[in-house]
């Protein structure tokens, strides 16, 4: 009647849920949630780091550096997004050195540098939302992805 529990099963079960629910948000939450997924895989790679678990946290710091990478420095309209788009990118650019090096040297004070600089750029992202400041003047990016324009 009942089939034994499978991991693989319920991995597969959550990954369309991640991509069903892909589709049914708004670009903007989708940054949201990029942000909000590095500082989150960055405190789990503290935690890991302090508990003296490495492959926790190398696999937290893998996962933050490939959205840093992945999601949201591709995110940046580097055409059409001006001063922002290419301050965004160095700060991308530079919290993934920090975190590469962070990573070799078991450096805690990194890790946290690194949040430090995310943090109020992810507030400030979600700001945006809030206050109904959107850049919904400004054409979108042929890629589809949100222009990151700031007010």
């Amino acid at each position: 009647m009942f089939s034994a529990y499978s991991p693989r099963a319920a991995n597969a079960y959550q990954r369309i849920n991640i991509e069903t629910s892909m589709h049914t948000i708004d670009q903007h939450q989708l940054v949201s949630l990029l942000y909000e997924g590095v500082l989150n895989s960055i405190a789990t790679a503290r935690g890991a780091m302090a508990r003296g678990d490495v492959v926790g946290k190398v696999n937290a710091i893998s996962k933050a550096l490939r959205i840093i990478e992945e999601g949201l420095s591709t995110a940046l309209d580097r055409v059409d997004g001006g001063e922002l788009a290419s301050n965004l990118g160095a700060l991308y650019d530079y919290c993934t050195q920090r975190l590469i090096l962070a990573n070799a040297r078991n450096d805690d004070a990194m890790m946290l540098e690194v949040m430090k600089l995310i943090e109020p750029v992810a507030q400030g992202w979600n700001e945006i939302k809030k206050n109904g400041v959107l850049a919904a003047d400004a054409p979108a990016p042929a890629s589809g992805q949100p222009a990151l324009v700031e007010a």
